[in-house]
């Protein structure tokens, strides 16, 4: 499988999405198994490339999201002793490739002592470490759960009476907006700890520690405030 080029736009994504998201031309010798040989060409190859490269991470990549197009197939050699042919498939991929500084919109996941896991429905390997969050923060633990709890922003929280509840906190309930800190592609442990998380190809740090980041209700709220004043 070889990378041969990027493409920046394409028309089946809203432009909101476009800068996440690439299409990369491959070269790849596919094996088709017997079992496909009844089908269209084309429709085949479709399905066995679904079949090898969706929701997969590929390292300097990124993660596959779908075929979007079939250029041009070569060969469709059987070698001797197996029923499969070969062909040299030219194809496009969409996926899933972050750049450091660009700004997404996500959901909390989970909430601990080392900061916050976010998700975007399709990829769930994003974190926010504690010295990427909003400064001053704390953890307030879930007395049901000690490692698990929320996150509070303590901006202007000493002015305020001890009683009330925090204004910034940072919870399920809320879209959260970050900027990429960082896009790793982890090498493969050899051996994993028993009761470590599984094992992520593809991890995406981010920054909430900025103006206009973070939960987007603080935001929408501050604006609020400042059209009533």
């Amino acid at each position: 499988m070889k990378p041969l080029l990027d493409f920046w736009s394409f028309k089946n994504l809203k432009t909101a999405e476009k800068k996440m998201f690439y299409l990369s031309l491959i070269e790849h010798t596919l094996r088709l198994p017997p079992h496909l040989l009844n089908l269209p060409l084309d429709e085949a190859i479709k399905i066995e490339l679904e079949a090898l490269f969706l929701d997969k991470v590929i390292a300097n990549l990124g993660l596959c999201i779908s075929v979007y197009d079939i250029r041009s197939i070569k060969g469709g050699f059987i070698y001797p002793g197996d029923g499969a042919s070969t062909y040299t498939v030219e194809f496009r991929l969409i996926v899933f490739r972050p750049f450091v500084g660009e700004i997404i919109v996500a959901k909390l996941k989970e909430s601990d002592a080392n900061g916050l896991r976010l998700s975007l429905g399709f990829f769930d390997d994003i974190y926010i470490p504690v010295h990427l969050l909003p400064i001053p923060s704390r953890f307030e633990s879930d007395p049901n759960n000690r490692n698990q709890g929320r996150w509070i922003w303590d901006f202007g929280e000493a002015e305020e009476a001890q009683s009330e509840e925090p204004r910034f906190v940072i919870d399920g309930m809320d879209q959260i907006k970050f900027r990429v800190h960082s896009v790793i592609y982890p090498s493969i442990p050899l051996e994993q700890p028993e009761n470590s998380k599984p094992f992520a190809p593809m991890v995406i740090t981010g920054s909430i520690d900025y103006d206009g980041l973070g939960p987007v209700s603080w935001w929408e709220e501050a604006e609020m405030v400042q059209e009533e004043s």
